[in-house]
């Protein structure tokens, strides 16, 4: 699902306009980012929790030539750990998909 697939859908849902539904979409998403920028945590109930960690440095390989070391550098990266309740219905889908 894009952007546009989830504000064509508000929309249809709701009867408002999609370019007022694409401003309220565009603002929120604004809003975690300049979050996570400074650094809070982004907590949406029933949805998941969104914090910016700190990566350590590390030793990586380069996978066409084996036998030498790259250096990776510390960097800041998003993480997302989602909530209870769409764990849950996540989960669900384990029994409906084949292996």
């Amino acid at each position: 699902m894009t952007k546009r697939d989830l504000v064509i859908r508000i929309s249809n849902d709701t009867g408002q306009i999609q370019q007022d539904v694409l401003a309220v979409v565009q603002k929120t998403l604004d809003y975690v980012t300049e979050a996570l920028l400074k650094g809070e945590t982004v907590e949406l109930r029933n949805f998941g929790v969104f914090e910016v960690k700190m990566r350590k440095p590390r030793v990586g390989r380069n996978p066409n030539d084996p036998g030498k070391d790259v250096q990776i550098p510390a960097r800041a990266v998003v993480k997302f750990k989602p909530g209870k309740e769409m764990r849950d219905r996540v989960l669900k889908l384990t029994e409906k998909m084949p292996l």
